[in-house]
């Protein structure tokens, strides 16, 4: 399984307070506003289906659906899967969850979505490229892969780590661990090798002073690419 057993149950011991918009889940909270109208720009999700790797609580799974996106979040957290889907029930936004591994649905699953999401994940599991190719395989022919992680350099180390989480306390100490940061040259190379090709890369960054987060072209720290699988 490609999954680290402390990373999944430190998100599942802090799944109960997923939607609560003041908890350690408030960076999800405000850059997914940020995430949603991105993706929704580069490819309308109105009447796309829609898989939503790592999706934990559904916070991006609902906003997508929302939109009129046909949504299904996978996870391997069952614990956020069910605070996911207790928050669906609540909502009234229909979203499909289930338990399974992206490799397993990309087995089961292949070219049958028209856009993938994996939004801060990558840098949590012990293999992102395996990841990467499951993104790829389960994407229609002409369909579009969307990541978000986290850059690795001094200065990633800097505000992802000692400033979040140490500093301003936006997360739980321990919440990442600066070597399995990714650089977009090496994620980019594992979207390469699965067959995908980079049509865009964004900037996500937090400004301390104001607390709010922005979308622009630093890449530094925080950052997203957009891709398509070509037509076969």
């Amino acid at each position: 399984m490609n999954a680290d057993p402390l990373e999944l149950q430190k998100f599942s011991d802090l799944a109960h307070r997923w939607w609560d918009p003041t908890s350690e889940f408030r960076p999800l909270h405000e850059l997914n506003p940020l995430r949603l109208e991105w993706i929704n720009a580069r490819v309308p999700l109105a009447g796309k289906k829609v898989i939503d790797i790592g999706c934990g609580g559904g916070i991006l799974s609902e906003s997508m659906a929302r939109k009129g996106a046909d949504v299904t979040g996978i996870d391997l957290s069952e614990k956020a899967l069910k605070v996911a889907d207790l928050h669906s029930l609540e909502s009234g936004v229909q979203v499909r969850y289930k338990l399974i591994a992206a490799e397993d649905m990309a087995a089961q699953e292949p070219g049958q979505y028209d856009v993938v999401t994996c939004m801060e994940m990558l840098e949590h599991v012990p293999d992102p490229g395996a990841i990467v190719r499951a993104a790829a395989t389960l994407v229609k022919p002409g369909g579009h892969v969307f990541f978000s992680t986290i850059n690795r350099n001094p200065k990633s180390y800097l505000f992802a780590i000692i400033g979040a989480e140490y500093v301003l306390r936006l997360l739980p100490k321990g919440t990442h661990d600066y070597a399995k940061f990714i650089t977009p040259s090496e994620l980019a190379q594992y979207v390469r090798s699965a067959g995908l090709e980079t049509r865009a890369m964004k900037g996500l960054t937090y400004n301390p002073l104001t607390k709010i987060y922005s979308l622009n072209d630093d890449t530094s720290v925080n950052y997203m690419i957009a891709t398509t699988r070509p037509l076969d």
